[in-house]
């Protein structure tokens, strides 16, 4: 099953109240925030419906194991190391708790203690256009697999 990573470009100022719940949903409660999800046709209309606040598109296997290294945190802010990964579960590194995620081996959830907003940096060089959508040379909705180039401009 592939995984889409999801980053809010958008605050919640004049959004209807069931995008509003939506990114509640998605625990994405500010912008520059970034989730995996599954690619299944519920977060898919969820994220339809909510459009005009995110973009998402499919991660590949590298971005989201740089995304985990330098971006996950555990409770108390505190950084995730690949002895933390080794005694807490059966991989013996990040790069292979990464690798099991991204092919639905494994979930996120499996690092007790793992938020599951990942906070970015707004992108260097700055977005587009927050108020286009992407075909339209903004930053808005499905981008498919440039999502990669963003989050790696976001690290």
């Amino acid at each position: 099953m592939t995984k889409l990573a999801v980053v809010r470009v958008r605050s919640s100022v004049n959004v209807r109240r069931g995008v509003r719940e939506i990114m509640q949903l998605l625990s994405l409660t500010r912008v520059n925030h970034c989730v995996i999800i599954d690619d299944i046709p519920t977060y898919r209309g969820m994220l339809q419906k909510a459009k005009d606040v995110l973009t998402w598109g499919e991660v590949k296997q590298k971005v989201l194991e740089q995304l985990i290294r330098k971006r996950g945190r555990l409770v108390g802010d505190k950084r995730l190391a690949d002895e933390f990964v080794k005694s807490q579960t059966s991989f013996q590194s990040l790069s292979e708790f990464a690798a099991a995620v991204h092919a639905g081996e494994a979930e996120l959830k499996a690092l007790p203690g793992l938020k599951k907003v990942f906070r970015l940096h707004p992108p260097r060089k700055g977005y587009k256009s927050t108020k286009r959508p992407f075909k339209d040379f903004g930053d808005l909705g499905y981008r498919g697999e440039r999502i990669n180039e963003l989050i790696l401009k976001m690290i």
